[in-house]
């Protein structure tokens, strides 16, 4: 007569030595609990392992545990199954492994936590071992493990093409690392075109020249064309075979059977498409297609980011060259007044003045007029010698004559002094190797900005010192000057005031470097400013 599970639970207890009052316990416990005696019979069990090993009324209990949970004629060999049992028997001490196996007609782990049940003179007369379905923390690790992957070697991905902005380099680099990453030689990532809504090899591994020329494929047709489409990644086994293919002779000429087309999207907008292929059918697992899914989606953002660092540059060129236009334009502009001020309007005051001088003289040798028309004339002749004047102060400040005559140094020097010391700010000049004179544009360029750094500490700086100094060697130019004004934040200076306010430093910084050279400007509320220009002579 068979036992009850009852039954058999309390006589595994009495055969175990164990006191029966504890089965209640155990059989409470979730995991299974299993004793087993050196010769490998299963001593005891409790409910859990009961309800799950016991058929038609059977028990396993007294039957070897090789033979209940593996099926096998005899104990298990490490080399298949690491059985904690001798090694607790030969140890005395608690081990712990995680099986592989058959949980339920389901593939799962077992974790066996198996240690030494003693009697009262020390010596191991069972093996307790606690066994509990682990199956669900190794999926969850294994599912860590692969995500880890994923971020390193996205991680990977990015630390090769960052600080690149060239798209082809990006393309070129992405590529060898995505092969090297899964293990293959054979790739290529095709752009799409929005213009002919086509898809074209950019960047390619492995493929013949024959190939990428011949490879033109529209949104929506053949693999790589659905996958853009559709925007997700299409795996194909073989691709020899495949009927979505639209050049079989191509694909059979290249030897291609193993094939995935993942999508390249930045912000759901499907960007390009990076075919992967291998001489190997069923090549590519889903691990493969999960990472290169997870790469795609950076590399189309990588992808968008170049072409707008592309047409930033190019805007930037467009720019630079108009500014450059307008600067060019203005020197001419200011050459011509200067000129038409010095041939037509300064002649012309010039003749006034002296026909004013000659009507005076006239009219007091010869006593014409009275003493207040001597008077007007005179007061007309003082005011046409100011307009003289001021002519001649317009035509230097438009375009200096000892610029053109005597160089540069000799005309930031000369108009320091007539700027600045005229009205109480003390000029201190410093030249070195400016003994030679310089290309045209650095000339105008150091002049402009020494200029307009000038025209700053009269109108702003409140200063009564200034220091210029000008050294040049066979590489550069170097401009500094210093005053010792009242300074201003120059963090708060990030923009031009729709006032006007900063478009002089704006402008500055901006002419310095058209012809390849940098600005720094160093001031500080009650200390002053000090402004740095270095102009290349080798690139102008």
């Amino acid at each position: 007569m068979a036992m009850s599970k009852k039954e058999t639970g309390i006589q595994g207890v009495k055969d175990a030595g164990l006191n029966a009052d504890l089965q209640e316990i155990i059989d409470a416990v979730e995991d299974e609990l299993l004793v087993v005696d050196p010769e490998y019979r299963a001593r005891f069990a409790n409910a859990a392992i009961l309800s799950r090993y016991q058929k038609k009324g059977d028990s396993p209990i007294g039957k070897f545990c090789y033979q209940v949970f593996q099926d096998r004629d005899s104990p298990c060999q490490e080399t298949l199954w690491d059985c904690p049992l001798q090694k607790v028997l030969e140890s005395g001490n608690l081990m712990t492994v995680i099986h592989p196996g058959n949980l339920r007609g389901v593939h799962g782990y077992m974790k066996i936590t198996a240690y030494p049940l003693r009697d009262k003179q020390g010596n191991t007369k069972a093996i307790v071992e606690l066994r509990r379905d682990v199956t669900a923390e190794r999926e969850l690790e294994t599912q860590i493990l692969r995500r880890h992957h994923q971020l390193l070697a996205l991680n990977h991905i990015s630390s090769a093409v960052s600080g690149l902005y060239d798209l082809d380099t990006i393309l070129k680099t992405a590529l060898d690392n995505v092969l090297e990453l899964v293990n293959s030689d054979i790739g290529g990532i095709l752009l799409f075109d929005e213009d002919t809504k086509t898809l074209s090899y950019r960047v390619q591994r492995g493929l013949s020249a024959k190939y990428v020329e011949e490879t033109q494929i529209s949104l929506g047709q053949s693999i790589a064309g659905q996958a853009a489409e559709v925007g997700e990644p299409i795996v194909v086994e073989d691709i020899s075979k495949d009927p979505r293919i639209t050049r079989p002779d191509l694909v059979l000429a290249e030897g291609l059977k193993g094939f995935v087309s993942i999508p390249l999207k930045a912000r759901e907008k499907v960007t390009g498409v990076m075919n992967i292929a291998s001489h190997v059918a069923n090549r590519f697992a889903a691990d493969d297609v999960s990472l290169l899914k997870s790469i795609g989606d950076y590399l189309g953002t990588a992808i968008e980011q170049a072409r707008l660092y592309d047409r930033l540059a190019q805007a930037g060129d467009r720019y630079r060259a108009l500014l450059q236009h307008a600067l060019t334009a203005q020197e001419q502009e200011r050459k011509r007044i200067a000129r038409e001020l010095h041939d037509e309007t300064s002649q012309a005051i010039t003749s006034l003045t002296l026909s004013l001088q000659a009507i005076m003289t006239i009219a007091e040798m010869k006593g014409i007029g009275d003493a207040e028309f001597i008077e007007k004339v005179r007061a007309t002749h003082s005011f046409a010698v100011h307009a003289g004047y001021e002519i001649v102060r317009l035509m230097k400040e438009l375009r200096p004559s000892l610029l053109d005559e005597l160089g540069m140094p000799a005309a930031i020097h000369r108009y320091a002094k007539d700027t600045l010391q005229a009205q109480g700010i003390n000029v201190s000049a410093e030249f070195k190797g400016t003994d030679e004179r310089f290309p045209p544009e650095v000339e105008v360029t150091l002049f402009r900005v020494a200029q307009g750094l000038i025209g700053n500490i009269l109108e702003h700086s409140e200063a009564k010192n200034t220091l210029i100094k000008l050294e040049c060697d066979e590489k550069e130019c170097m401009l500094y000057i210093e005053d010792d004004g009242k300074g201003f934040d120059v963090r708060k200076l990030t923009r031009v005031d729709p006032s006007g306010r900063g478009a002089g430093l704006f402008t500055l910084k901006e002419r310095v470097s058209l012809v390849g050279g940098h600005c720094h400007i160093n001031s500080h509320p009650g200390q002053g400013t000090k402004v740095t220009v270095k102009v290349p002579l080798m690139q102008v």
